[in-house]
């Protein structure tokens, strides 16, 4: 069993974007792991294994636009190679 299943990935774009505040934020409101937070103030890519994604997306649309999203159910993923 995987314990974060979600692989949430996405870019945020704006302006004075602080790539050490929002790893920060991350860690200290978020449960999950395997957080990659990099870019500069105008564009920054995130990459997050979660159970609650929605609550990352809510965070990342509040710093400025977010697109290019994926959310990957790991889960059903590893329960695939299976059979």
């Amino acid at each position: 069993m995987i314990e974060y299943k979600f692989d949430t990935q996405l870019l945020i774009e704006g302006t004075g974007l602080d790539e050490d505040a929002i790893y920060d934020y991350f860690v200290e409101h978020f449960k999950g792991d395997c957080l990659l937070v990099v870019g500069d103030e105008d564009l920054i890519k995130i990459h997050y294994h979660t159970n609650e994604p929605w609550l990352v997306l809510e965070y990342c649309a509040s710093l400025g636009e977010i697109h290019d999203i994926v959310l990957e159910n790991m889960q059903l993923q590893s329960d695939g190679l299976h059979g």
